[in-house]
């Protein structure tokens, strides 16, 4: 027997496999077909329209629509208040993710070091995550009010005079993030104790045999590390709801004073400010495509300024 004859049942054990691996992958492209053309149909899709309707003048309702280029990208990028709502948004996101993640995690470690009422305390802190933010944003702005508030009759007890939390410039923006802080913390707080509980003990033991007995030492060696996967996802999560601020901008401060206070999310669903030469509506999609939504061609007014 030559070494050919040899080779041919090898050859053909390989083509079998071969046909038998192409079988299960066509069958796997078959099962998640539907899941792929609903997730092209219902997200790539709108991106791709919006894209290209950001290059025209293409009016809602209407029928035809002509290729202006990248006009409407120019005008968004030389307009000072996209900038402004982008810096504040960039501004509020740095306050509220820090404040989120460390407030979260060390209300964890209290809830877990203390054993009694600790589902009383849970629920205490999730609290702020289950209640609608138009609502409290209400209760806040009594809060803050320059008078009647709670903030500034604390203050005055110490000897401090008040401040117009919400309607001044330097304090406007600094408010919100104190409230987006609070609104998101209780939800940190929830998944840092679920990592904590994840947490061997024994690594805690091992790290007091090699002399890590100390609460600092046992946080630094043990505890922050475990949580590394938790905190990523805290990050990522708090950030994504910071550039997606809109409702207590809108109730407390409608981005103003003077656009102090103003967000991405809420300056895009402004009437649009003037524009010249004629405005069209293919500005909005081209926001849309730099993060921000629609916005119809209307004059400005400043807002907030009350």
């Amino acid at each position: 027997m030559t070494a050919l004859d040899q080779d041919c049942p090898r050859t053909v054990e390989a083509k079998a496999g071969f046909a038998k691996r192409s079988g299960e992958h066509g069958l796997g492209w078959l099962a998640v077909s539907p899941a792929l053309l609903l997730l092209i149909g219902l997200l790539f899709g709108p991106v791709a329209a919006v894209v290209l309707f950001s290059l025209t003048d293409w009016q809602l309702g209407s029928f035809t629509f002509h290729f202006i280029g990248t006009a409407n990208f120019r005008t968004l990028f030389t307009d000072p208040t996209f900038w402004k709502a982008l810096s504040n948004t960039l501004v509020y996101a740095a306050i509220v993710v820090p404040g989120t993640v460390l407030l979260g995690l060390v209300v964890a470690l209290l809830i877990e070091a203390s054993p009694g009422l600790r589902g009383f305390y849970r629920a205490a802190h999730f609290l702020p995550v289950m209640s609608t933010m138009s609502a409290m944003a209400i209760v806040w702005g009594t809060m803050l009010h320059p008078t009647i508030g709670l903030a500034n009759r604390a203050l005055g007890a110490m000897g401090i005079s008040g401040v117009n939390w919400l309607r001044d410039e330097r304090t406007a923006l600094l408010a919100l993030a104190v409230i987006g802080i609070w609104q998101g913390f209780g939800f940190a707080m929830v998944l840092f104790v679920s990592g904590l509980k994840a947490v061997p003990q024994q690594l805690y033991d091992a790290a007091a045999v090699d002399g890590a007995d100390g609460v600092l030492d046992r946080l630094r060696i043990v505890t922050l590390p475990m949580l590394g996967p938790v905190t990523m996802f805290v990050v990522i999560l708090t950030a994504k709801r910071s550039f997606e601020v809109f409702d207590s901008v809108r109730v407390l401060t409608q981005g103003g004073p003077n656009y102090a206070s103003e967000s991405a999310v809420g300056s895009s669903s402004r009437p649009s400010r003037s524009r010249s030469p004629s405005p069209t509506d293919g500005f909005p999609p081209a926001e849309t495509s730099a993060w921000f939504s629609q916005r119809k061609p209307n004059a400005r007014r400043p807002p907030g300024n009350m």
